[in-house]
């Protein structure tokens, strides 16, 4: 299967040279998720990770009332990776399910730590990788303190416009932490504003 440009920027970095960037993504292989598959499933341990070329999938974690509660969105261009599962070789606590069919670029960790200890310049990728997803939910925890409800709904239409059309309204609900019935009355109300 030919890389995608989609591998090739997520590994550019000025470290990595391009033919450091070949050989790690040359250790991915194309897979395919249905509409509604578990990518990872609470309990498992994760041993690989996947760079989303086209579709949706969401993380979701169940709460003590047995309501799962999505804690993100994985679009075009993103890491669907689990990261504590992953690199602490523990079981997860989260699923990673497909929202919509998905066509993915899956690298094992054990091929990903062969290829981090060879290759110079792969650890200072991953240490900015690491740096902006901490950054990202930083900051997505102090919005959802600091921003309204309606605010948050229009940052993710603005940054993520995908989540918005593609994932269901109760998805979309859990992650910004609202009802079923405020995101309704919001959407209602974005739409008469413009």
């Amino acid at each position: 299967m030919n890389p995608s440009s989609i591998l090739k920027s997520i590994y550019q970095h000025p470290q990595l040279n391009s033919a450091a960037s070949e050989e790690i993504i040359k250790a991915h292989k194309k897979v395919f998720f249905k509409k509604g598959e578990i990518i990872l499933k609470e309990g498992q341990q994760s041993n690989a990770y996947y760079c989303m070329e086209s579709g949706l999938a969401r993380a979701f974690a169940v709460n003590s009332a047995g309501k799962d509660i999505t804690t993100s969105f994985f679009s075009p261009g993103n890491v669907v990776i689990e990261v504590a599962s992953l690199f602490l070789r523990v079981p997860t606590e989260e699923n990673i399910e497909a929202v919509t069919a998905c066509e993915c670029w899956k690298i094992d960790f054990s091929d990903f730590q062969a290829l981090f200890e060879k290759i110079q310049g792969f650890s200072e990728w991953g240490r900015t990788w690491m740096t902006n997803s901490l950054l990202e939910n930083k900051l997505r925890s102090l919005h959802m303190i600091t921003d309204s409800a309606k605010e948050r709904y229009l940052r993710l239409q603005k940054e993520q416009p995908l989540i918005i059309q593609q994932a269901p309204l109760k998805q979309i609900a859990t992650y910004l932490g609202v009802t079923d019935t405020s995101l309704s009355r919001i959407r209602n109300e974005v739409a008469k504003e413009h």
